[in-house]
């Protein structure tokens, strides 16, 4: 039989052109075994190396080849010839955290490899005379490809079989209007069928194909263009030029002013350097990133575009197609009522012929073949494509007696007159959540643009809809996390309203005909505000329904498993595609839910919650140390003094008070939703937390240079400067690790005691040069850092109610 499109009431596409008439097909039987055995000898394979993760090679060099790493590389090297091994200590922590970096990050990309094979799809290519399904990179030059609703185009070629094929080449040119191919035409890669079916022979290959190099860069795994990593590098970038002259300023003033012993006033002005780098928090935010990924691919979820993590963790909209979604796929005829005094059995007849004059049926086509069986009497002699332009499709047929006839089968609301007896009936069926599609018969020609003005209502044919298990407590969850979710798809409103009620979304009593809303987006944007159900809604209003409530500021996240989703998937902020959606679809998406169930959203938002609030709150703690750094370098320039510190004393410092708490935290769960504007909230709280400490330390080490005096002098400042550091650090980390729970506590506490084993343990004093002499100045340091927490406190909580999140 002639093949035919998706035919679904439910299924929208774009507006398409008029029908014409199928040109003749050749049929084109494929490539011999010998044959392509041939052009696989000679290259001619389509190679392209599509990859989800970076390679081995970049993810060595992104981790050891960074700026920081150098600056840290060097003053190591120094440190190492002319200090003790305790003041070299920061170069192996480097070499950790690089070691882990890399070992996360590989970790990271065997998950993504392994879950873009599973999602691959596989094309159908015709060989020796069969239809076979084979992997992308295993077609040659000469194949024959077919094509069906949703396939995507996957290398360059020329149209040789077209049954109402129609192609939809936005991707390469922008241009949303589907293309309708004829045999002969040229088929571009990336492009993907909207309508109809077909063939085509591949004629370009590899690296040869169109826009074979922009689906390699779309589908590789990248670190950048996030708002959190591009707001890390404007903060690395303001902390290099401060280092710059701060560090030239500290080296003068302890190798020229002071002229101390060289090798114990490099050690110092590398003790005053080293630490002005955050040099954990690229790492700690790979690593986080990393993680996520393993995480989330554990649960069958594939993320094509790591910050696609981050991305949905700050959606505060989500845009549901009901079908595939709050549905599965499958459905079950429930009921058939003939109308106008229609034979029930001729009714059954018309449907078995419908069903199997599509070789590709989507789930409301099956439901009708497996309730009616085909009548091999019957012949398609013409079909018409499904389009959301017309919301119905059709085909004509040559009966078993010789007649022929025309038949409709679509969305009861359109094929239907206003006032038509059937609508009211159908309504009733609409509120039960139930389905409806209308088989009319027509005496037009399938290709008049009138056809369905006089179409005789025949039946309808009731659908139940099988609803996901746990499709409520998704949407439950997203009301809980102040994520409002919107449910827009192509059925009919009664009956999308019917099914979300059914789970429970507030809101699902006032549905909205799409057809009835306004064109201007501000308009729209406020239908869109006020409403969360709406239906009848085509491709072009899905994409323009993301773009009006993105007009009004909101960071939208768009689900869907059809080709009818793929301008709205792509125009939203963040796409979401079930597994077992179209090609294109998942070719646009972001995040791909393998398993296609949707209760594995919840774990992506809050895994992205928990990467981007961890990081906000641990890039606190790495640039409140940068912002003391380079305040304490500069009052000890200003004042010519020696610095107070050894790289030993701020290893041992941003080990507990930074590093391991880090570590922790960046990992713990967090269901924030994520918030804009990273680099100003992170220095809101960096800024004053870094001065507060630089300037407390500081009056604590110029009361010890008055009180201690003789030999010995300055390890006993350094060691009250350093209590004082130290505490006021500590208080700083317990503010971050706010709202407590029993193991912040203890992390908290556990660092505390560790640092007071190195004060109380004679090997531990002595190895890190730390020992407090007599009681008065010990306890000085202990009032200071009280009185600088104190102020801390009222810092933050000021700055928290002047400028609330």
């Amino acid at each position: 039989m002639t093949q035919r499109a998706n035919i679904d009431a439910g299924a929208e596409l774009d507006p398409v052109h008029p029908m014409s008439p199928p040109e003749p097909a050749r049929r084109a039987g494929g490539l011999t075994a010998a044959e392509v055995a041939e052009r696989v000898a000679r290259g001619e394979v389509n190679d392209v190396p599509v990859r989800s993760s970076r390679s081995t090679a970049e993810i060595v060099r992104g981790n050891v080849f960074t700026r920081f790493n150098a600056i840290i590389g060097v003053l190591w090297a120094i440190m190492l010839v002319v200090a003790p091994i305790q003041d070299s200590l920061f170069g192996f922590v480097i070499i950790a955290n690089t070691g882990i970096g890399i070992i996360q990050e590989m970790r990271a990309k065997k998950t993504l490899d392994g879950l873009a094979v599973i999602g691959e799809a596989k094309p159908t290519v015709r060989r020796d005379g069969r239809a076979v399904e084979i992997s992308t990179s295993e077609i040659v030059l000469g194949d024959v490809i077919e094509l069906g609703p949703g396939d995507k185009v996957v290398v360059d070629g020329e149209a040789v079989e077209a049954d109402g094929l129609e192609v939809d080449e936005s991707l390469l040119t922008g241009e949303a209007d589907p293309v309708l191919k004829k045999p002969g035409d040229t088929m571009m890669s990336g492009a993907f069928v909207v309508a109809g079916g077909g063939a085509f022979t591949a004629t370009k290959v590899g690296r040869e194909a169109y826009a074979a190099q922009l689906a390699e860069e779309a589908s590789r795994f990248t670190l950048v263009h996030s708002e959190l990593r591009s707001g890390i590098s404007t903060i690395l970038k303001y902390v290099t030029w401060m280092m710059i002259p701060t560090a030239l300023g500290l080296v003068l003033s302890q190798l020229v002013v002071k002229d101390n012993d060289v090798k114990d006033s490099i050690a110092r002005t590398v003790g005053g350097i080293v630490p002005m780098i955050p040099e954990g928090l690229v790492l700690l935010t790979s690593v986080a990133f990393a993680i996520g990924v393993i995480r989330l691919g554990r649960k069958q979820c594939l993320v094509q575009e790591l910050p696609a993590i981050e991305g949905l963790a700050r959606v505060d909209v989500v845009c549901l197609d009901k079908t595939g979604t709050l549905t599965e796929g499958g459905m079950d005829v429930t009921e058939l009522r003939p109308l106008n005094g229609a034979d029930e059995a001729y009714v059954r007849t018309v449907l078995g012929a419908l069903g199997e004059s599509d070789p590709r049926p989507n789930a409301s086509l099956q439901a009708i073949i497996d309730a009616y069986p085909d009548s091999e009497a019957w012949r398609c002699t013409e079909s018409l494509p499904f389009s959301s332009a017309r919301k119905y499709s059709g085909a004509a047929f040559s009966e078993g007696d010789g007649e022929n006839s025309t038949w409709l089968l679509g969305a009861p609301d359109v094929l239907l007159k206003a006032g038509d007896p059937a609508l009211s009936e159908i309504d009733a069926l609409n509120e039960q959540g139930l389905r409806v599609l209308l088989l009319a018969r027509s005496s037009r020609e399938l290709d008049d643009p009138a056809i369905a003005s006089d179409a005789e209502p025949t039946a309808l044919v009731v659908l139940e809809q099988r609803l996901r298990p746990d499709a409520s407590d998704t949407l439950r969850y997203f009301d809980e996390q102040n994520v409002r979710a919107k449910v827009i798809s192509g059925d009919n409103a009664v009956s999308v309203g019917a099914v979300a009620g059914k789970l429970g979304l507030p809101g699902a009593a006032d549905t909205v005909d799409a057809r009835q809303l306004p064109a201007e987006q501000g308009e729209m944007a406020d239908v869109l505000d006020s409403n969360s159900v709406f239906g009848r809604v085509t491709p072009q209003q899905k994409r323009d329904m993301v773009a009006a409530l993105q007009s009004r500021g909101h960071t939208v996240a768009m689900t869907g498993d059809g080709v009818n989703d793929v301008l709205a998937l792509k125009d939203a902020d963040i796409g979401v595609s079930m597994g077992s959606g179209s090609e294109a679809t998942r070719a646009v998406a972001q995040i791909v839910l393998l398993n296609n169930s949707f209760s594995t959203l919840p774990s992506v938002v809050a895994e992205g919650r928990r990467v981007i609030g961890n990081i906000t709150r641990v890039a606190t703690l790495f640039l409140t140390k940068t912002v003391y750094s380079v305040l304490l370098a500069v009052l000890v320039v200003c004042f010519q003094v020696e610095y107070p510190f050894l790289p030993r004393h701020l290893t041992l410092l941003s080990t507990f008070t930074i590093g391991i708490p880090a570590f922790f935290l960046a990992l713990a769960p967090n269901k924030e939703r994520a918030k804009p504007h990273f680099v100003r909230r992170v220095m809101r709280y960096a800024i004053p937390s870094g001065v507060i400490a630089a300037v407390a330390t500081f009056v604590t080490y110029m009361i010890a240079r008055a009180y201690y005096t003789g030999s010995g002098a300055l390890d006993a400042e350094t060691s009250a400067t350093t209590l004082t550091l130290f505490l006021v650090s500590m208080w700083v980390l317990a503010i971050i690790a706010r709202p407590y729970t029993w193991w912040r506590i203890a992390l908290v506490v556990s660092m505390a005691v560790a640092f007071l084993l190195v004060l109380a343990v004679p090997w531990l004093q002595h190895f890190f040069a730390l020992k407090l002499v007599g009681v008065v100045l010990p306890w000085t340091a202990v009032g200071v850092a009280v009185v600088a927490s104190a102020v801390l406190e009222l810092t933050w909580r000021h700055v928290t109610h002047r400028w609330p999140d």
